[in-house]
């Protein structure tokens, strides 16, 4: 065993990659990612420069789709923003204090610039466009090339402009105190004449949430002597001001702000942009920028960006020995978004006073427990630690584990309290560092004690849920408010949340409570109508049972299960208060969510066999949109059927059916890194049942994967004997974990934090591998 361990630490430390064409010296992961895969039609991802997991992330605006700033199927910028969220659903999020850069203003007259967003809104070249990690750069109809890196507090633009024959350069650089939302209650912003240096503050609203939070940029100039200042509002412009200030009686679409205007840039047509961002004040913004980069050195700044990221990507090795350059692009961009966020907002809250780490843009928990959270606790542990580490924090201070944040504020809450599992998950993997004795106390407050506002933290409903096991249709909730729909996704939620509760309660010896909250966690059955029908367009499925809604005196209500489904009203099962009775999908999909009960569920459902066909018929017939998370563990559910090899067939088909390299190449919205986490883990071929210490395992795409432990240095490699690259022998024949026979169609995190290898047997056609009882992923209620 340490000689195999010592053979696969040398293949990485030599890293043999071997992508055809390439040898392993020529290698580098980042011209295998694009930042661009998925930065349109919907997809929200966010294509401009940043750090792992950091705050300050710069990117052109555009108008249109912009949520996560730049859009590609969009035709004009309005400005540079330096922070951002990547893939969010719900209204465009920050882009605070965009930054413009005209050549010269016509007949060298300000009043002749163009100011207000609307009016300098200006096309850009698609062709222009280029987006690598740490860096972004585009060019825009207006003559100006523009290209922007950052640290973790602060963005470098350069901005290069084209010199017409009929109008001298006399650059114009405007600083707005606008956001992408346009949430703006008030904001001021000065110049200082002597430098150009432009500072701002305003309070904007979160995207996702509940209240409000302040703002601070600081934005100085190098490449060209000053010519003048002013500010100015909409297409006014006072050259002789130096502040201007805006409250809730101006329009938060109104354009206002300062300006620097240049001489001729003295080197190579360019002046550079360097802005500092901060939560706190006008004073730490500059301080940031100053602090890193202080000599506005803009190949330096990609440089050091581009180390930062190879260095989080290498723990990833690969044989990809055959496999398309597009799939090997799919898997790399899918890493990298997972780093975008959540965002390290250390040293930047304003809210509370601690020395504990703070993370924000949790964008939000229900998205990421699934898949980026598991997949951070493999190739970054101690990120995730610091994220764990934050969460607690949250809750010491504000009272609850957030579901959701972003932007300093609380946000919104879309079924259980999945926090939770989050916790649950790392400290069944043995995260370090965390204050557990906390995170428990934190998680069991989830369960037991309601919020006033559970709309954006906690649980509602539980009085009912203590009482009646279920959250009803007409629940008399008094104990707090709350939008009261999703009593069905709620309440198949909140039975795995105090799942994850009684698994944390057991590893700390807390039996009382692990009795409790297991007997709890088989409430989902409560909602479950065993002579419930469904039919597509008047033909009846021949599937009987659904979950479905019930009063508070226990009798059935009715939601068609095939609701909030693509088949009908996709779009209705939001958080609107007249939503349904699942969230953002059907009771047909929600029917299977019991990921820890699973032989109760086989069970209630008919059988192995009648499971099986009802879960192929959820893929096979439109009911289930992969671009939604609580698509995903369904792509692996048939392991508890003993079908594993269908789990694989399955994920051959969303990748690469919904997944590519176009800028329309992700399923949905990548809500934070969630598909991008999803296409990573698929690909690797071990699946984490989030919550557990549960990976299902199906061959990875490649000859070979191995995740080597930053912390610990051991590595764990996942080998495919037999490899096919066509994918027509995607089925497990046999197993073996360091040598020895593994027949569990699972395995343990163990396996990671340890090292090892497993070697995969692949053959074309489906055989007994992982399909006998005691080879089925650990069940709360027996399999029978």
């Amino acid at each position: 065993m340490g000689l195999l361990r010592g053979v696969v630490t040398a293949l990485l430390a030599s890293k043999v990659i071997a992508t055809k064409g390439l040898s392993a010296d020529d290698f580098d992961v980042l011209d295998y990612v694009d930042p661009l895969i998925g930065t349109a039609k919907g997809g929200h991802v966010f294509a401009g420069a940043s750090l792992p997991f950091g705050m300050a992330k710069a990117v052109a605006d555009t108008s249109g789709e912009n949520q996560a700033g730049f859009a590609f199927d969009t035709d004009v910028v309005t400005g540079f923003s330096h922070m951002h969220d990547s893939g969010t659903g719900g209204a465009a999020s920050m882009g605070n204090f965009p930054i413009f850069a005209q050549g010269s203003c016509p007949q060298d007259d300000l009043q002749q610039c163009q100011w207000q967003l609307s009016d300098r809104s200006v096309s850009w070249d698609k062709k222009s466009v280029k987006a690598r990690p740490g860096y972004f750069g585009i060019s825009i109809a207006n003559g100006v090339q523009a290209e922007m890196t950052t640290t973790n507090r602060s963005a470098l633009y350069r901005f290069t402009f084209n010199e017409t024959s009929d109008q001298p350069l006399s650059p114009v650089i405007l600083l707005d105190l606008i956001d992408l939302p346009q949430s703006r209650s008030n904001g001021s912003a000065n110049v200082d004449r002597k430098t150009g240096r432009l500072t701002g503050s305003g309070t904007f609203g979160p995207s996702f949430g509940t209240g409000s939070y302040k703002s601070y940029v600081c934005v100085d100039f190098k490449g060209a002597d000053l010519r003048d200042t002013g500010s100015w509002m909409k297409n006014q412009v006072n050259a002789s001001s130096q502040t201007l200030s805006v409250d809730n009686s101006i329009d938060s679409t109104v354009s206002a702000g300062t300006f620097a205007r240049f001489h001729a840039p003295k080197d190579k047509k360019s002046i550079m942009a360097r802005v500092g961002v901060s939560f706190i004040s006008v004073q730490q913004a500059c301080s940031n920028a100053e602090r890193e980069q202080p000599n506005f050195d803009f190949e330096g700044t990609v440089h050091a960006a581009e180390t930062a990221w190879r260095k989080k990507l290498d723990v990833i090795s690969m044989d990809a020995d055959g496999v398309s350059e597009d799939l090997q692009k799919v898997f790399w961009s899918g890493a990298y978004r997972t780093m975008l966020s959540p965002q390290d907002y250390t040293g930047e809250n304003p809210l509370w006073k601690s020395d504990e780490p703070y993370y924000d843009s949790y964008y939000c928990i229900w998205d990421s427990f699934r898949s980026i959270h598991p997949l951070l606790t493999l190739v970054d542990p101690l990120s995730q630690s610091l994220m764990m580490r934050s969460l607690v924090d949250i809750y010491r201070n504000e009272g609850y584990l957030p579901d959701c944040r972003m932007s300093l504020c609380k946000g919104l809450t879309q079924g259980g309290s999945n926090a939770d599992v989050v916790i649950a998950d790392a400290y069944l993997k043995k995260v370090a560092n965390v204050d557990w004795a906390t995170a428990y106390e934190a998680v069991v407050k989830d369960a037991e004690v309601e919020p006033e506002n559970w709309d954006v933290e906690g649980r509602g409903g539980l009085e009912s849920w203590k009482n009646l096991g279920y959250i009803p249709i007409n629940d008399n909730d008094t104990a707090g408010e709350g939008t009261h729909t999703r009593s069905v996704s709620r309440t198949v939620e909140y039975a795995y949340n105090d799942f994850c509760i009684a698994e944390m309660a057991k590893g700390m010896g807390h039996q009382a409570d692990y009795e409790k909250y297991s007997k709890r966690s088989k409430n989902w059955a409560h909602v479950f109508k065993p002579d419930q029908k469904s039919s597509i367009g008047g033909v009846d499925t021949n599937f009987t049972g659904f979950v479905q809604p019930r009063y508070l005196n226990g009798s059935w209500a009715y939601q068609d299960p095939i609701l909030c489904s693509p088949l009908l009203d996709f779009d209705g099962c939001y958080l609107n208060p007249e939503g349904h009775e699942t969230y953002e999908g059907s009771a047909w999909m929600y029917t299977f969510y019991a990921p820890h009960d699973m032989g109760s569920l086989i069970k209630t459902l008919g059988g192995a066999k009648s499971f099986t066909s009802r879960l192929s018929y959820l893929h096979d017939s439109g009911l289930l949109y992969v671009g939604d998370e609580q698509a995903f563990l369904p792509v692996f559910q048939f392991h508890y059927s003993a079908r594993p090899a269908l789990s694989a067939k399955q994920s051959h088909f969303y990748i690469p059916s919904q997944f590519n390299t176009t800028v329309n190449g992700i399923a949905g919205n990548d809500d934070s890194g969630a598909m991008g986490s999803f296409i990573v883990l698929s690909m690797m071929g071990l699946w984490p049942v989030p919550g557990q210490d549960v990976y299902l395992i199906t061959p990875p795409y490649f000859k070979e994967v191995s995740i080597r432990n930053p912390l610990t240095g051991k590595v764990a490699t996942i080998r495919n004997i037999n490899f096919d690259p066509t994918y027509k022998s995607i089925y497990i024949q046999s197993a073996k974990w360091n040598g020895k026979p593994w027949t569990n169609n699972w395995i343990r995190h163990e396996f990671f934090a340890e090292g090892g290898v497993l070697e995969l047997e692949l053959g074309p056609k489906e055989s007994e591998w992982g399909t006998r009882v005691q080879d089925l992923p650990p069940s709360l209620s027996n399999y029978h």
